[in-house]
Order: C-alpha cells, then structure tokens, then sequence
C-alpha cells in the first residue's frame, strides 16, 4: 500500500476555494484576510490535518494563535467552566483555544500533549495531568510553553496555577463539626487526582484530631455523579450511618443526595451533605449545596496569563500562583437531630 502524501499548502487552498498565498498569510497571521476566509482556511486545514505544516511555520518563526488546553473530561461542570473561562481569557488576548480531553487515561494524555507539543499550537494548558509526573524532564525542556493547571504533583520547574484544596476543605469539615456531627462520611475523588489527595489529606487529618476517625466512613469515588450515589448507598446502609457526608465534588454530592432520597431521607434534616468545586448547579439544587468554592475564571485567566508570557520569551520557570478556596454555607447542611458529645 502506497503511503499517504503529506497535506500540503495548495491541499489547503483548493479545498477552502483561496489562493495558496492566502493560506499562506491566514496561518501565519500575516495580512488583512477577512473574517469569513480565516475561518474557511483554519476549517479547511484542520478537516486535512495540516498539523506537520504547523510545526514548520514555527520552525521558522511563525505563529499558530492557538492555545492547546488538555482536560481530565468536560462532564464535570469544574472543568467545563474552566475551559469556557479560558477560552474568554485565550480569546480577549487573539488566541483561540484548542480543547482536548483525556478521560484521565494517562496514555491518552501522553498522546494528546505529544500532539499539541508537535507544532498544532503555540502554547498548553494542562489541566489536573494525571500522568505527566511521569515525564515531567521532558515537559521542561519542550520548546513549546507549557503553564499546569491544579497541579499537586512532584517538583517541577514549570509554572503552576492552581486552586487551593487543603484549608477549604479543613473549613468545610470545622463547620460540620461546629454544627454537632461526628460521624462525617467521606467520599474521595479521581485516583490520580492531586486535588483529590489534598481533600482526603484534610479529611483524614480533621477527624484525627478531632478523635473521631473512622476509616470505615471512607469510601472512593472518582468526581462523578455515578461514584457519588454508590458511596453513598454503601455509608448509607452502614448500622451506624454518617449524619453528614462530605463528597469530594459536587458532582458526587449530587449523587448523594439521590442515595439519600432513595431512602426517603430529607437533606437536610436527616443527612446534612457537602460537596467542593460551587458548580452552576450548586445553587439550583434544593436545598442549595454547601460547598467549596475556587475562583475558576481567576484560576484560567492567570494561567492564559503565564502562557503568553512565556511565549513572548518571558521566564515564567518555578512559577507557583495559588488562589484561595472559599467555603460557602447554603441549606444542604444543619445540625444533626440527635448531636453526639
């Protein structure tokens, strides 16, 4: 079988109806092209995978105006409102943003970033890597400018944005003990999640020293709703069951309170439950979700910042900026009927 020939510039061209030397200007952001033929030109070039092109237009000196953006997944409502937040952020500086998930498979994230770091974008966002400490050496030494995003992985020269895990959550436990609980049920987030490390770190240590660890009221979950419910269901259908549970999501705590209603509990006057992240849906869901809360488009517009001062030349190395969590009180969460001592 013959191989496929390389996409080349007149490939472009015919098939978005231009000249070659449009294309040409259009990719390399040179010239006044209107609106309409960008748009014909970047369609046509991503339909026939003019990625090796790419990667030469940077070799010599050439601009893609696209910011690469891996994510874990877009069904967490977290990470969908941080790549909306970022590609506002991408988008008021003349970058669009390329979005690529991951499904937090660490091959398929070594895949992703392998591809955008090839030339198919000017700099990348890598959100929560699950696998990157893995090759972090490589990471450093790429040419293309790379800003990590919630990061709480090994040592790394690179610069991390991130949103602060271990005092929200030490807040969010200290107000359901303030209210009266003591059996506080616990469901833990995505396994290769360094955010999720930092919550049950928090968990775990609370309740130490409080005298009231309980290893049996800790189940794993993994971010989703699905996680959420069967944590839920197995603390729930304990002989002594928690009075609140503290999901390590919102996602999760959503899955909660539908193990809750399954059994014909009301939230919250028989199970006070508490999520993280202060989704859209946080506030919607009766009786409202007490959560903790990060400053998402903070978060995505510091790390858009970063990464085009890295790719104007700017040294962004060993850069750590940590935005703080905040707890917010709502009606999911009061004081147990029966408070222990």
């Amino acid at each position: 079988m013959r191989p496929r020939a390389r996409t080349t510039l007149a490939d472009v061209a015919r098939l978005a109806g231009v000249s070659a030397v449009t294309v040409s200007k259009v990719l390399n952001g040179k010239g006044h092209i209107s609106p309409e033929t960008q748009e014909k030109v970047q369609r046509a070039a991503a339909l026939l995978g003019y990625v090796a092109n790419t990667a030469a237009r940077r070799l010599r000196g050439g601009a893609t105006r696209i910011l690469g953006m891996v994510v874990p997944e877009l069904v967490s409502p977290y990470f969908a409102e941080l790549a909306r937040a970022a590609a506002d952020a991408a988008g008021r500086c003349g970058y669009d943003l390329g979005l690529f998930t991951t499904s937090r498979d660490p091959q398929r994230e070594r895949e992703r970033i392998q591809s955008l770091l090839g030339g198919m974008a000017d700099g990348l966002l890598l959100v929560v890597p699950v696998g990157a400490s893995e090759f972090l050496s490589t990471l450093e030494q790429s040419q293309v400018p790379i800003v990590l995003i919630n990061y709480f992985g090994g040592a790394t020269h690179l610069p991390v944005v991130r949103g602060e895990n271990y005092e929200g959550t030490v807040a969010l436990l200290h107000h359901l003990l303030a209210l009266g609980h003591r059996r506080i049920g616990f469901i833990g987030g995505a396994e290769h999640s360094g955010q999720a490390k930092e919550r049950y770190r928090a968990y775990r240590e609370v309740m130490r020293a409080a005298g009231l660890w309980d290893e049996t009221l800790v189940q794993p979950g993994d971010f989703t709703r699905r996680k959420g419910l069967e944590g839920a269901r197995a603390l729930l259908g304990r002989p002594s069951p928690p009075t609140a549970i503290f999901a390590g999501s919102d996602l999760m705590a959503f899955g909660v309170m539908e193990a809750a209603q399954e059994r014909g509990l009301q939230v919250p006057a028989d199970i006070s439950i508490a999520g993280f992240d202060d989704s859209p849906l946080a506030s919607l869901v009766p009786p409202g979700l007490t959560t903790v809360a990060h400053p998402i488009a903070d978060i995505a517009e510091a790390a858009v910042r970063l990464l085009l001062e890295a790719i104007e030349g700017k040294s962004v190395r060993d850069q750590l900026l940590e935005f703080p969590s905040r707890l917010v009180v709502r009606g999911s969460t009061a004081p147990p009927k029966t408070p222990l001592p």
